[in-house]
């Protein structure tokens, strides 16, 4: 028998407000929906339990646990490195916590919320029935709100950039990863898994910071250096010579002289 959110939460312990996040990041779907109500199979109980355990003594994000719990396939040494990845996350995060009413409040757009979340560029928490930015969240949105009161319009920097810098760091993501579990998880213990995490994760973002800082001016230069290149090759091209029509000049007709009447010879 299908029951209602409040009745799934009396049973999971958990929160009907938390259930319904869960339902919104796709952890968990409703097994039938009316136009004002949803309903769930008893059977999601263990699973919501599974989900807030893993937040709880994890620190795993709700993404990571999606996958953990619907793959099945993760190994051990991925979970562990995802576990100790979020706890530092957590750990290292700046303190404070806003709701999308006091963001929007301030200034910031609804849409442009809507659209970073999207782009998962934003992950809301669910607390107490609110959607709360904390942590790097509301850094990033700090940073926006800095750039704004910089004298950096929306002209100038569009919030839709996020989504070229999104993709740029995806790939730097994927990269990192895929060297770290193909040359230190084959070799590492799993005792020593959460230390190597740790000091692989501090080391690599001081690179990238730093390895940044090493190629701004000479990309710069580059670019400069390209669109000079650039104009000089197009001054160089000579001007395109405008086609010239050769016409006859148009044939006026003399008016011709009345001769009047003809007269005959003298004989």
């Amino acid at each position: 028998m299908l029951v209602k959110a409040s009745e799934l939460a009396k049973r999971s312990g958990v929160p009907a407000a938390t259930i319904k996040h869960y339902v919104r990041e796709g952890l968990i779907q409703p097994a039938l929906t009316s136009r004002n109500m949803a309903y769930y199979d008893p059977a999601l109980v263990p699973r919501i339990q599974r989900i807030k355990e893993l937040q709880r003594t994890r620190f795993l994000p709700l993404r990571v646990i999606k996958n953990v719990l619907d793959e099945g396939d993760m190994e051990s040494g991925d979970e562990t490195v995802a576990a100790t990845i979020a706890r530092m996350l957590v750990q290292t995060a700046p303190a404070g916590a806003r709701s999308r009413e006091e963001l929007v409040a301030s200034g910031m757009s609804l849409d442009q919320l809507d659209w970073l979340e999207s782009l998962g560029i934003l992950t809301p928490i669910d607390q107490a029935g609110e959607r709360v930015y904390a942590g790097d969240d509301l850094e990033i949105l700090r940073v926006l709100g800095a750039a704004r009161r910089a004298g950096i319009t929306t002209d100038m920097l569009p919030v839709t950039v996020l989504a070229e810098y999104g993709e740029a760091l995806r790939n730097l993501v994927r990269t990192e990863l895929r060297l770290y579990r193909e040359g230190v998880l084959p070799r590492a213990s799993a005792a020593d898994i959460s230390a190597l995490t740790e000091a692989a994760t501090t080391l690599s973002e001081r690179l990238v910071v730093l390895l940044r800082r090493k190629l701004l001016v000479p990309t710069l230069r580059a670019l400069s250096q390209r669109a000079a290149r650039a104009t000089a090759t197009s001054r160089s091209q000579p001007a395109p010579v405008p086609s010239r029509t050769t016409s006859k000049p148009e044939r006026t007709e003399r008016p011709r002289r009345d001769p009047g009447p003809r007269t005959r010879g003298r004989r």
